[in-house]
């Protein structure tokens, strides 16, 4: 049997390089309890995988979370998956409290330009590889095109569109005959196990209302439902997460948003840990940085470990039961279409200084004005494709390389505003304003964002 000792060290060293995303993560672990060790045989880790990518929530964690509950029970499953988000946490902690106190320094903002320009095609990336994965007949091309229509035009709640697509998929799937005897349903275990999880996942959500705490309730109950519908990775709920807590909330800005995204794909763990970034950074306009923090990492990944332990020993039985898997399967396919949404909204917010929000009561989208057009964020975004996309580069290196890229534009901005005339000549196409008139406001506004009022031009 394997030790506590070693599954801790092993699977401590998997939460420490777990960078890259889902894939990365997913092939560290299958190099080290498959190839480096017989902990799993090859079918045991791939069905375990097919399982975790049918619940919500990251798949990573929970793969990690279900191969230390088959070494060594509910304490291994605990380990394995709390030790794959700690580091990240922890990370993530200091990052968030970094930004808090100097997000608004303009160098800052400078590296933010690079990361969140790389984040767009992190973005469109993830698209194509969901794409590839989900989209196998029409029918799922369709599925995806509703799904984006839905969003994009109708601003359709995204809970409603997942339970539509798993309706869909559950209808249009046939039940099939089953070769041999069907696993027995362990129904008692199950629920008992899902009662004492729900206990502890509402826990603290019972302390926040007992105390009268409002603001953390309304945080925590809010990632709750997003643990629930979280299907297809954090790439999937985010456009809806930042529509609330922009807009519904109020909690951040977009900008603020977007920071916490392009912050999110830097650290090792699960991109889902966004949400403990946006936890810390509603709380700290309300006092509360530490515990909101805590809140949002408690309800975000809490259920995670119920999924695993409520539903890992169901593994075979879920293998007959093709309408559950008809179901999945078309929410896979709809995530295509929610991916889509999520990568020209935040092109979109990246690419022009102002968005125009168009709602007719029937339809409501988003229209960037032309005219603010960022063409430094665009040169930038071509170069990070270039790296990720068709030189293939690691995603962390080329996150950290256009960070210092837009760093070394912030700061040639400061000492000489080269890009403010660069981006006057371009933007004069798109507008009436003569460039050389553009180009001097524009250096009269940088001058006296910085008091050089005793200079007029260069």
């Amino acid at each position: 049997m394997t030790s506590l000792r070693e599954l801790t060290q092993v699977f401590g060293r998997i939460g420490l390089f777990s960078f890259g995303g889902p894939a990365a993560q997913i092939a560290l672990m299958h190099r080290e309890l498959v190839e480096t060790r017989p902990w799993l045989t090859e079918a045991q880790f791939l069905r375990a995988l097919s399982f975790c990518m049918m619940l919500p929530g990251p798949e990573a964690m929970q793969l990690a979370t279900y191969s230390g509950w088959r070494l060594r029970g509910i304490p291994g499953g605990l380990i394995a998956g709390g030790l794959f988000v700690l580091p990240g946490a922890i990370v993530i902690f200091a990052l968030a409290w970094i930004y808090a106190h100097f997000g608004g320094v303009p160098l800052v903002q400078a590296i933010f330009l690079g990361v969140k320009a790389t984040v767009v095609v992190i973005v469109l990336q993830a698209i194509l590889k969901v794409a590839k994965k989900a989209l196998k007949a029409r029918s799922d091309i369709g599925i995806a095109i509703v799904s984006f229509v839905a969003l994009f035009f109708f601003n359709t709640p995204f809970p409603l569109l997942i339970a539509a697509a798993a309706l869909y998929g559950a209808l249009a799937t046939r039940a099939r005959p089953t070769d041999g005897q069907k696993p027995v349903l362990s129904l008692g275990r199950t629920l008992r196990i899902l009662a004492i999880g729900g206990v502890i996942w509402a826990a603290p959500l019972a302390l926040a209302a007992l105390l009268g705490q409002e603001f953390l309730l309304s945080l925590g109950l809010f990632f709750s439902k997003l643990a629930v519908v979280t299907f297809g990775g954090a790439y999937s709920v985010l456009a809806y997460m930042t529509q609330e807590v922009v807009t519904g909330f109020n909690w951040l800005s977009t900008d603020q948003m977007m920071d916490a995204l392009g912050l999110a794909e830097t650290t090792p763990g699960p991109l889902i840990l966004v949400t403990q970034f946006v936890g810390h950074l509603a709380g700290n306009a309300q006092g509360q940085f530490v515990l909101a923090g805590l809140m949002s990492l408690w309800v975000t990944f809490v259920p995670c470990f119920i999924w695993i332990f409520a539903g890992a020993p169901l593994i075979d039985w879920l293998e007959h039961q093709p309408r559950i898997s008809g179901a999945l399967h078309a929410i896979t396919a709809a995530v295509v279409g929610v991916i889509a949404n999520l990568s020209i909204w935040f092109a979109a917010h990246v690419f022009f200084g102002d968005i125009t929000k168009i709602d007719t009561g029937f339809l409501s989208f988003i229209l960037p004005q032309i005219t603010t057009f960022q063409p430094i964020a665009a040169i930038l975004a071509a170069f990070a494709a270039l790296l990720l996309l068709r030189l293939k580069w690691d995603m962390v290196l080329v996150l950290a390389i256009m960070a210092v890229l837009g760093l070394g534009l912030g700061v040639a901005n400061l000492v000489c505003p080269l890009f403010t005339g660069v981006e006057s000549f371009m933007l004069a196409a798109l507008s009436k304003e003569p460039p050389g008139e553009r180009y001097d406001r524009l250096w009269q506004s940088h001058a006296s964002r910085h008091a050089w009022t005793d200079q007029a031009g260069p």
